[in-house]
């Protein structure tokens, strides 16, 4: 059994609340810079310019790339073979987006209670998902979550009957109803199959995966890229300001679900979707 300090878990959530919130992932920011040269239609290529240089001062003067930086939503993959030492997994979790969001000058955007809307004052408590995996390591995934982009997410409970084509036409039409509202072009994570409750965390978990990465599965692959021509094709297009570019990738990820059900949920996150990860 090996020993992990919970102050060593606190020091690297406190570092990725800073980082992700500095620095877009490559994959991302890659795409945009691509997406900025070839998009034809000017207001829009103008719009991915700016983006470009907004990635550029943030990494330059260590400023946030968005004044939303967001709910911290970690992802946590434990090894059963780790024994936490010092305090408990969540506190440390929760000490370092306290200090992160402290040290870094990042804004505080958690409420205390849905509708009684105190601000917590450190932006915690953060969204924690642990997931028991085989080994010796821990690893951390921080990925803070604007709402601006979480408010156009949707689910729905379709019945088997509504096949792959019932699961993209919601995909599509999710991303549609939401307009330029979640800050164009996004990244779409789907999750597809088990509960209620499992298909958010899919769609969740999709959008951490690089979105130069196509699903391993070819199917689904195939139906990443449909989904993503299908939503530029929509016209929406950066900021709302028409053209080719209303998504920058589509990841899908899926899990077994009852005979009776196909759940499907759409989780949207802007352009700036930022995580980092740390394996301890």
């Amino acid at each position: 059994m090996r020993e992990l300090s919970a102050d060593t878990i606190t020091s690297a959530v406190r570092d990725m609340c800073i980082e992700a919130n500095l620095e877009l992932p490559k994959d991302v920011a890659d795409c945009i810079r691509t997406r900025s040269r070839e998009e034809p239609w000017p207001a829009a290529k103008d719009t991915l310019e700016k983006l470009v240089e907004n990635i550029n001062i943030a990494h330059n003067d260590k400023m946030p790339l968005c004044q939303d930086t967001g709910m911290a939503v970690v992802l946590v993959e434990l090894g059963q073979d780790v024994h936490i030492t010092g305090a408990y997994l969540v506190d440390a979790i929760n000490e370092g987006v306290r200090q992160g969001y402290d040290q870094g000058f990042l804004r505080k955007s958690v409420v205390a209670d849905p509708l009684r809307r105190k601000n917590t004052g450190d932006n915690t408590p953060a969204l924690v998902h642990v997931d028991i995996v085989p080994g010796d390591k821990v690893k951390i995934t921080v990925a803070p979550k604007g709402f601006g982009s979480e408010n156009m997410s949707r689910l729905v409970m379709l019945a088997p009957s509504a096949g792959e084509n019932g699961v993209k036409d919601f995909v599509v039409e999710t991303a549609k109803i939401a307009g330029p509202n979640p800050c164009p072009p996004i990244v779409v994570g789907v999750g597809i199959g088990g509960s209620f409750d499992r298909v958010a965390l899919l769609a969740k978990k999709a959008l951490q995966r690089p979105i130069d990465q196509p699903n391993p599965d070819p199917y689904y692959a195939e139906m990443e890229k449909e989904l993503r021509d299908r939503i530029n094709a929509l016209g929406i297009g950066p900021q709302g300001f028409g053209g080719e570019t209303t998504v920058l990738g589509v990841n899908i990820e899926v899990f077994p679900t009852h005979i009776a059900g196909l759940p499907v949920a759409v989780n949207i996150n802007c352009h700036v979707t930022r995580h980092a990860s740390r394996v301890l």
